[in-house]
């Protein structure tokens, strides 16, 4: 049987939309207010009629949608690379949620799983956090990464010369991309869903 969102529209306040010019961690200006769904649910943009998080498209259990966990979750391909987003609706939801933890664990023997808040989502310096096989977790923050194994910062490390100047060029694209969405959030623009 097909999933349906029903009363879940978290990915409307969640993700980015750069069709609508649209930050993530922002609300939608679609989203309808007298119940959830999309006020402009026939014509949305193409992004947000393909877009299908983890639990729509089942691999979650039936209840792990996303607004009863407080995170949108997805398997994102990045090249050679795939991982499990999760992305809190409100920062510290991981920590909170046992439910998130487990399918964190669940995931992460297989895959590296990614953990970001929609904290303020035009700061290059926004933490985030990577767990890998193992026990090992990544705590990154700009150009640093800490790691950390059983609860103990074991190592601290800085981006080496190279890492830091292609950094420094992504960053300077993505502000120049994201410098008509802080006023605007919800008029019209090409682009991609994500936060």
């Amino acid at each position: 049987m097909e999933r349906r969102c029903g009363d879940c529209s978290l990915c409307c306040t969640v993700l980015r939309v750069d069709a609508l010019n649209k930050l993530g961690g922002v609300n939608c200006l679609h989203q309808d207010v007298r119940g959830p769904g999309c006020a402009i649910h026939a014509t949305r943009p193409q992004i947000c009629r393909a877009y299908r998080c983890l639990w729509l498209g089942g691999g979650l259990e039936e209840a792990e949608r996303p607004d009863l966990l407080g995170a949108v979750l997805d398997v994102v391909s990045d090249g050679a690379t795939v991982r499990l987003e999760i992305r809190e609706a409100v920062p510290g939801s991981f920590d909170d949620s046992e439910r998130l933890q487990a399918i964190g664990e669940r995931y992460r023997v297989s895959m590296p799983v990614r953990i970001s808040d929609v904290g303020d989502v035009l700061d290059p310096d926004r933490p985030y956090r990577v767990l890998l096989p193992g026990g090992e977790e990544h705590r990154v923050r700009g150009e640093w990464t800490e790691v950390v194994h059983s609860g103990r910062i074991t190592q601290r490390r800085r981006l080496s010369w190279i890492e830091r100047a292609a950094r420094r060029v992504i960053l300077a694209v993505r502000r120049s991309r994201q410098r008509g969405m802080r006023g605007g959030r919800g008029r019209s623009s090409p682009g991609k869903a994500e936060n």
